[in-house]
């Protein structure tokens, strides 16, 4: 039955942009004058296809912006896991360190790419840092509230069986907090690609960001719109991929749910 409802509810998902696409399209190829800044979906795919979707495309461009936004996304999980582990496990620690994760956190990730600019030039290391820095934060603190909100009977029970050290920490405490850590996650991984445009608007001779600006500097709309297509299927496809991996690591929590 619940796969019932998903295939029903993507289905019509489906339908409903292409309710809007078959709108858009009428509406461009018949107003008169002819919309200059909304191309119709036609010409859109059209150029999509010359640009992107072609092989020097995707390997000029929409490789290298995936490339540096999974590997900023993946720096910044993993120093967010671990050191959220850290300040989740010691209170004196995360006592030390709140105020400055509290300060460097609200700091918008675009006022501070000039200090990323300065201090590691305009490289592809500098893109993949600003990324990581700007994306930690999610990860970082829903693995503290993961791990602090883990069951004192379950604490308990593993005193019991005199779980200790990393055993402890692989066995119970990180699939305890893993619906939190997965949460963090998610939310970093659709800022990740925010990021990545617009460390490729700023400073970058290639990617999708850089394509979206040149486009528009050179008011090559329909290629503009093309661009922005890329990014928001690569969204797509980026979250398609997280939810699958996701419902199977998180399988035993949604059953654990469901029994409840």
């Amino acid at each position: 039955m619940s796969r019932h409802r998903n295939l029903v509810g993507a289905a019509e998902g489906v339908a409903l942009v292409a309710l809007i696409l078959a709108a858009w399209q009428t509406w461009a190829i018949t107003a008169q004058p002819q919309p200059v800044y909304y191309p119709a979906p036609t010409q859109i795919a059209t150029a999509a296809w010359a640009s992107w979707l072609s092989i020097g495309g995707f390997s000029g461009d929409v490789f290298p912006s995936l490339a540096r936004v999974l590997l900023g996304w993946a720096l910044a999980v993993g120093i967010g896991i671990a050191v959220g582990v850290v300040i989740g496990l010691s209170r004196s620690v995360g006592h030390y360190l709140d105020p400055v994760i509290q300060f460097m956190r609200a700091m918008p990730p675009p006022v501070i790419l000039p200090i990323f600019l300065i201090l590691l030039g305009i490289g592809d290391g500098m893109k993949v840092a600003f990324i990581a820095f700007g994306v930690v934060w999610p990860v970082l603190l829903n693995t503290v509230k993961g791990i602090r909100s883990v069951e004192p009977m379950q604490l308990e029970t593993a005193d019991a069986f005199r779980l200790t050290g990393p055993r402890r920490l692989g066995l119970l405490i990180l699939p305890a907090a893993s619906p939190d850590i997965f949460a963090g996650v998610r939310i970093s991984l659709s800022l990740a690609l925010v990021l990545m445009v617009i460390s490729e608007m700023i400073a970058a001779g290639s990617g999708i960001g850089f394509r979206i600006l040149n486009s528009q500097a050179t008011f090559n709309i329909a290629g503009m719109w093309a661009a922005i297509a890329v990014l928001a299927a690569s969204g797509v496809v980026f979250n398609g991929l997280f939810s699958l991996v996701e419902s199977r690591v998180l399988r035993w929590h949604s059953t654990a749910r469901a029994d409840g």
